[in-house]
């Protein structure tokens, strides 16, 4: 069985973000999203709110769980006996930490594998910093996050609309 897992902030969860795990749940066995808690960043929203927000999203796909993680990736894929990594690439920036990244995690552990989607054109330019900057300017969110999230995420920066 192939089990990966997707890790991420998902500070807000994006577009971008659906279309890599609808992606590549079609790749493999079992899709773990796993919800990084990234003490180093200033959350919008909660571990817990994201975990929430990501699972509402992906509860018609069978083969997708939603966690949440401390700590090194390659020792939390051991602790659910994951062995491999995906990783969504916008541009050619992204690749050159992505590939560290993986490179640094294949030496830790040898079994696992790191595969890398090209993000679909119509969200190469989106990351969660630009939802959170549009947002915390009332700027239209409907092109960049799941119609649900958008009222949640204006009620982070008390902006009514």
């Amino acid at each position: 069985m192939k089990k990966a897992i997707y890790p991420g902030s998902f500070d807000p969860l994006t577009l971008g973000h659906l279309d890599i795990i609808e992606r590549s749940a079609r790749i493999v066995d079992k899709l773990v999203v796993g919800v990084l808690n990234n003490s180093a960043k200033n959350s919008l929203f909660s571990l817990d709110e994201r975990v929430s927000m990501i699972k509402e999203m992906t509860d018609s796909m069978p083969n997708v769980t939603v966690t949440s993680f401390n700590g090194l990736l390659v020792d939390y894929m051991r602790e659910i006996d994951a062995t491999i990594i995906v990783r969504g690439l916008r541009a050619v920036t992204d690749f050159e930490y992505e590939l560290q990244i993986a490179q640094t995690n294949h030496v830790e552990n040898p079994e696992v594998e790191t595969i890398f989607l090209t993000t679909s054109l119509q969200y190469s330019y989106l990351s969660s910093t630009i939802v959170k900057e549009f947002a915390s300017y009332g700027g239209d969110l409907s092109k960049f996050v799941p119609a649900r999230f958008i009222d949640r995420i204006y009620d982070k920066y008390q902006i009514k609309k």
